[in-house]
């Protein structure tokens, strides 16, 4: 077969049975899923995945930090093998998608080459990659993090969810430490699928998204120390209060970002209120602030700017004040050779397409430092994700596996 000249599509409607199979393990309160990275659910997706990969006659690998390797032999055992993968954790409230699609339609494209009978000279990954979300123990893509050399492994299996639990014996509490050393592997490429978490795609009409670049952030950890009090019989004047702070601080964040436009983003995502109780004022507020920017300069000026607004509303309100840096990464050039490749392929197999950088963080963020490697989007209906509503379409999420395919197939070299 030439790749060249091939037009094969991978099985639309088995990705999708994939994907609605996988939603059935750790089902949401209103039509999405709650897969938390470690927990039982996580435990059984995997076994799942592991199932059907095995079927498909891969075999697998799995590392000290959990992470999933599939492997289809290369017709060439000492050749560097092509990935593709995402996650299979979700957040508490995560649609069926993100990062599902990632996995699921790699694994289709491995079903789709059984099918056709197709050979390659390298061998090709399907991985499933430990918390990419980030939303039980943060930081987002730890996993990722720990195999690109971010992140040692001790740090990584210290981190604590809010119960207090380590991520490092909730691993091992359900059956997913591996043998392999983390980072031990060697890549020719990696390709990761994934919704595009926004609403651009599909506003422009586009059905493939070429991702060219992939935002930096901070994530930033402020505590905010007050005096609990009664809401009714302390003066105004007399009060120390946190949640005072901590909203005077959203607003900065606000106005940070819309002051960096364009290609700057900020807000104040997860918030901790002590005691948390009707008639008391707030004594202590734990929030994370999440900024965001593809130019490293913009991104560094955001932080500083956001920091010092931090203390100045802390000063002005006599509080306490911590500031902890729980998640980073610079912003990220793919690839261009491979992402070339995609582009080529999507206009090859006739699928309107335009460059994108992603918005969100993802593996490939990381993996990006150890191997070449690029992504692929497909939209997602009104930009909505992290959310059970998230949804896409059938033919969205074919499309994105069909010129994975056949990027795959171009970098692993078909054997004719």
């Amino acid at each position: 077969m030439a790749v060249s000249g091939g037009n094969h599509r991978i099985n639309s409607a088995r990705l999708w049975q994939s994907l609605e199979d996988m939603a059935l393990i750790g089902p949401g309160v209103a039509g999405g899923c709650n897969r938390q990275t470690l927990t039982d659910a996580d435990a059984e997706g995997r076994r799942l995945f592991q199932s059907w990969c095995e079927a498909a006659g891969m075999t697998m690998g799995v590392d000290t930090m959990g992470n999933m390797f599939m492997t289809r032999a290369g017709e060439d055992p000492s050749a560097l093998p092509v990935y593709m993968g995402s996650h299979l954790d979700t957040q508490p409230t995560g649609g069926k998608y993100d990062g599902v699609l990632g996995v699921l339609g790699a694994l289709e494209v491995v079903r789709t080459m059984n099918d056709l009978g197709i050979r390659t000279k390298h061998p090709i990954v399907v991985t499933n990659w430990t918390n990419e979300e980030g939303a039980r123990f943060a930081p987002a893509m730890l996993a990722s993090g720990v195999f690109a050399g971010l992140h040692t492994e001790d740090y990584a299996k210290g981190r604590k969810d809010l119960d207090g639990k380590l991520f490092g014996e909730e691993l091992a509490r359900i059956g997913w430490v591996g043998s392999e050393v983390t980072g031990a592997r060697k890549m020719k490429a990696m390709f990761e699928l994934h919704i595009e978490q926004g609403p651009i795609l599909e506003a422009e009409g586009k059905t493939i998204g070429v991702v060219t670049h992939g935002q930096g952030l901070w994530w930033l950890e402020i505590t905010l120390t007050g005096k609990d009090a009664h809401t009714g019989s302390t003066p105004m004047a007399m009060r120390v209060n946190a949640g005072l702070g901590m909203a005077r601080i959203t607003e900065r964040v606000h106005q940070i970002a819309m002051a960096h436009q364009p290609n700057a983003v900020g807000a104040v995502g997860q918030v901790k209120v002590f005691p948390n109780s009707r008639n008391v004022i707030p004594g202590k507020v734990v929030f994370t602030v999440d900024i965001r920017s593809p130019e490293l300069e913009k991104l560094t000026l955001m932080r500083g700017e956001v920091e010092r607004a931090a203390h100045a509303v802390a000063a002005e309100l006599g509080l306490g004040i911590a500031i902890e840096a729980v998640g980073h990464f610079d912003p990220v050039t793919f690839d261009p050779s491979l992402v070339e490749i995609v582009r080529t392929q999507a206009e090859r197999l006739g699928y309107s397409h335009m460059n994108i950088v992603s918005g969100a963080g993802h593996d490939a963020c990381w993996i990006n430092r150890v191997a070449p490697t690029t992504m692929i989007m497909c939209p997602c209906v009104d930009g909505l994700s992290h959310n059970e509503a998230e949804l896409i379409f059938p033919e969205w999420a074919a499309a994105g596996a069909d010129v994975m395919l056949h990027a795959v197939l171009q970098v692993a070299e078909v054997v004719e």
